[in-house]
């Protein structure tokens, strides 16, 4: 089996003395979701450059189906991987569907607009997200929610398999958390690989099928969410006490577990 996206110890600093990454590897495939789980300045950020050629990893090896990366032409890296980074604002007031078109520049010749199919692609991947109606909505007035809809709808049009996700639920509501970890299921469902990183490591219950825990750049525990988002790796892992429990909701007749920071007095 070729594997979608296959990391294997890499490394990587600025400066010999100041090492970033350390002997990271992990595997993922399609189908699958992997959460990437650790404090801030952990090195997650710099581990996802690395993985989109943006930072140039000084050991180790990235491959995307089976091909390395650093052996993969930008239009083909683009035509295999998308990244969605955290919603933002941009520089011109674009429409949302100018947005999501964008996705298709890396099949568009210098100075060429978007054709009939780019723009078919676009509005299939806006159909996609539920939010083909919102095509004409100026991209900076959006809702957060929106906004990560329109950028995960521009990464379909892109029509990536793999997709890489900078923190997709932050500083969403637990209405919009629930309703993009719902989209990134049934994303997987349809054959997408996706690796995520996020602060919220119940969301590694939710969604996810496996799970990578990172602190000072290396690798803690990897696995099933089940197995390795435990009380004991989450609290030596935020350097704060954190219980991992089981929550029964009675009018749903089921049981979640549920991740919970603990103060001390």
């Amino acid at each position: 089996m070729v594997l979608m996206l296959s990391v294997k110890s890499l490394s990587f600093h600025y400066q010999p003395e100041r090492i970033i990454l350390k002997d990271i590897s992990f595997d993922l495939d399609s189908h699958e979701i992997l959460c990437l789980l650790g404090p801030n300045g952990t090195g997650k950020t710099t581990l996802l450059r690395c993985i989109l050629s943006l930072n140039k990893m000084k050991s180790g090896r990235i491959t995307l189906n089976g091909l390395e990366l650093s052996k993969i032409s930008p239009k083909r890296r683009a035509e295999m991987m998308a990244y969605v980074p955290q919603a933002t604002t941009v520089a011109f007031p674009y429409e949302a569907a100018e947005i999501v078109q964008m996705g298709r520049v890396v099949n568009l010749s210098l100075g060429a607009r978007p054709s009939a199919r780019d723009r078919k692609l676009a509005e299939e991947a806006m159909e996609k997200m539920g939010i083909l109606h919102m095509s004409s909505y100026p991209f900076n007035e959006m809702s957060g929610g929106e906004k990560q809809m329109v950028l995960i709808a521009r990464a379909i049009a892109q029509q990536a398999k793999i997709l890489v996700m900078d923190e997709p639920t932050a500083n969403l509501d637990y209405y919009n958390q629930v309703k993009m970890l719902k989209v990134i299921k049934a994303l997987a469902e349809q054959g997408y690989a996706i690796l995520m990183t996020s602060h919220f490591p119940d969301h590694a219950f939710l969604a996810c099928s496996k799970a990578v825990l990172m602190r000072d750049g290396v690798i803690m525990a990897q696995g099933h969410p089940d197995e390795v988002v435990t009380t004991e790796n989450l609290t030596r892992l935020y350097s704060t006490p954190v219980c991992v429990a089981e929550a029964r909701l009675d009018a749903m007749d089921t049981a979640m577990k549920v991740c919970i920071p603990v103060m001390n007095n």
